[in-house]
């Protein structure tokens, strides 16, 4: 029921700033958790960041915690990840993802995914 679409990647040097973003359709989107996802080559997909509907305190990974912050305007439909001090191992897609299950979206269980956006990091 969700469409989503993520736009916002790129090339960038070790130690930039990128911002993601996630536009979903439809007037549900108040109604679901959002996550960020990566898959890098080679890789399995793994858990980046999440937030709940109403935009609380929002989990992130080891990896992202620090760096990464994930928040929601629900207001315009979209979901955001900006992404600090990026690091060679940060390469990857990124993906966002719907649930209306809160607790299993850091489990990968996304109800919706969008297509991805490639983000990749020079050292």
């Amino acid at each position: 029921q969700v469409q989503l679409a993520e736009s916002g990647g790129g090339l960038v040097q070790a130690g930039r700033s990128l911002r993601l973003s996630c536009a979903a359709s439809g007037r549900t989107f108040s109604s679901y958790a959002m996550g960020w996802f990566r898959q890098a080559p080679g890789k399995e997909r793994e858990f980046v960041a999440a937030i709940s509907n109403s935009g609380g305190i929002p989990t992130y990974s080891d990896s992202a915690q620090g760096r990464f912050t994930i928040f929601r305007d629900n207001a315009r439909n979209t979901m955001y990840l900006q992404m600090n001090d990026l690091k060679s191992e940060d390469t990857a897609i990124y993906f966002c993802a719907a649930a209306l299950s809160y607790r299993g979206l850091a489990n990968g269980r996304g109800d919706y995914w969008g297509q991805g956006t490639q983000v990749t990091v020079s050292s």
